[in-house]
């Protein structure tokens, strides 16, 4: 049902005439996030240019039980922010400024609309730096890595966002403004905080966050190395670790993926080969070169075709250059692709890797592999053609993937979130009772289902017909009912 033009002016008056989009063309640039597959145009865009501007949008939406979705880059992998056809989307991308820079305390306090990168670029010049690193951090912003629990490359060493993210400034879905932590990591009784990151967006909206940062390391070393197997490559991650040493990162990428970022950005990466790992070491000069040496030999003890030591920062970054680019290149060899991203237990690494190369076989569809090999976290691309109508067999060979993480002792997801993408199958990783404490945790932040609904816990409405391209509910291609 479409808004009403009273509630229609109702926002004009709370942020601005200037600030709120109603032309249904421009409202399509917000119909999808990074997850592609699933759109719905949203009936008012909402562009607040301050924290209190947000809070009236939200107050406006709690009075009219208008339904709305947050959104910062757009960059999400799960459909978490996907609009509601009949609600709004609050875009933060004008809350983008750095507030402070406090290289005594080592921390930074930011409006959600600053990009990850951006982080890193202000605490430079103190010797400091933002650990989480996204693939996508030159776009992706705080507030929505605050929203996912982000993590990157390096979380194998420094962790996920919540283990960065000290405070936060929040608007809940009543229009009330609290502040969740403090300015230490430990703060006295329940950890709202903790509670609040990585809801995706489903109990709030955050309009400051403060983050800690750390120290530059004195010292960083990088090496690329190819295998003649992924199953040789996953043997050199547990020996790593096996061995005591905790690297800053340990990336895998496969023959598909490799093949993708080569033709994209030339980082010297070897075509044709099974797979290659990115091994990076920082910390003090004496303790890296130790391990350094380390890792080579248990490379070569591993049957390494080809080991390249990155000589400076220019050849590092290429290295990173052609990792970080693996999820966008692949559209040069895929029309379509769908991103997955699940966690398997080290130890599992090649056993996954094996049974989705014989579900794609069985599918009849490719599908290439990046992941943080450290920590397990696996991002499987399906390629597909969506011209040859391969899109339902993509989607359903992508959610099989995810369950299989689950039956591997793993988990539906280790940074992208749920969002609309996996929010179905949600009970194989948790059972009734657990499910149920989470829908009673988000009605005491939410009770009018408001807070970007649809996503993270599987509904009725979701798991019947999913939002997006419509589907026929197997009933009514039985001929048992009808389609008004």
């Amino acid at each position: 049902m479409a808004l009403e033009a009273g509630v229609r002016s109702a926002f004009a008056r709370a942020i601005g005439a200037e600030n709120v989009i109603d032309d249904p063309v421009r409202c399509r640039s917000y119909e999808c996030d990074g997850l592609t597959g699933y759109r719905v145009v949203p009936e008012l865009v909402l562009l607040p240019r301050d924290a209190e501007a947000v809070a009236a949008a939200v107050r406006m939406c709690a009075q009219h039980k208008v339904p709305f979705v947050a959104r910062g880059a757009g960059t999400g992998l799960s459909g978490g922010a996907l609009p509601v056809a009949d609600g709004v989307v609050i875009s933060l991308s004008r809350l983008k400024r750095v507030l402070e820079v406090d290289p005594v305390n080592r921390r930074a306090v930011l409006e959600p609309g600053v990009t990850n990168l951006e982080i890193t670029a202000a605490a430079a010049p103190h010797g400091l730096y933002y650990a989480p690193d996204p693939s996508s951090q030159q776009v992706c912003t705080i507030g929505g890595n605050v929203a996912e629990n982000s993590g990157g490359a390096h979380c194998l060493k420094y962790g996920f966002t919540t283990n960065h993210v000290l405070s936060m400034e929040v608007v809940l879905p009543d229009g009330s403004v609290v502040t969740l932590g403090g300015d230490t990591a430990e703060q006295a009784g329940p950890d709202l905080r903790g509670v609040f990151l990585g809801s995706e967006g489903t109990l709030g909206i955050t309009t400051k966050i403060t983050v800690r940062l750390l120290r530059t390391p004195e010292t960083v070393r990088t090496l690329l190395a190819d295998f003649p197997s992924v199953s040789a490559a996953g043997d050199v991650v547990s020996d790593i670790v096996a061995a005591g040493i905790v690297p800053a990162a340990v990336e895998m990428m496969d023959t598909l993926a490799i093949e993708a970022a080569e033709e994209a950005v030339h980082a010297g990466y070897t075509v044709g080969v099974p797979a290659a790992l990115v091994v990076e070491l920082d910390g003090p000069v004496e303790e890296c070169d130790v391990q350094f040496e380390q890792v080579k030999a248990i490379c070569d003890k591993h049957g390494c075709t080809r080991l390249h030591i990155a000589g400076g920062p220019q050849e590092r970054a290429a290295i990173w250059r052609g990792r970080k680019a693996a999820f966008a290149a692949v559209g040069r060899i895929s029309p379509d692709y769908f991103v997955q991203d699940g966690v398997v237990p080290r130890t599992r690494l090649a056993e996954v890797l094996d049974r989705i190369a014989r579900m794609g076989r069985d599918a009849g569809l490719r599908v290439a592999n990046v992941f943080h090999a450290g920590d397990g976290n696996l991002h499987p691309l399906v390629l597909y053609s969506a011209a040859a109508g391969e899109t339902e067999r993509a989607e359903k060979l992508s959610g099989e993937i995810a369950e299989l993480c689950v039956e591997l002792g793993g988990s539906l997801s280790g940074e992208h979130g749920i969002g609309t993408d996996k929010a179905c199958s949600m009970p194989k990783m948790f059972g009734e009772d657990d499910l149920a404490v989470m829908h009673r945790v988000r009605g005491a932040f939410d009770p009018d289902g408001l807070c970007n609904p649809g996503k993270v816990l599987p509904t009725p409405r979701l798991c019947g017909e999913r939002p997006g391209r419509y589907r026929p509910h197997p009933l009514e291609e039985s001929g048992v009912i009808e389609r008004l």
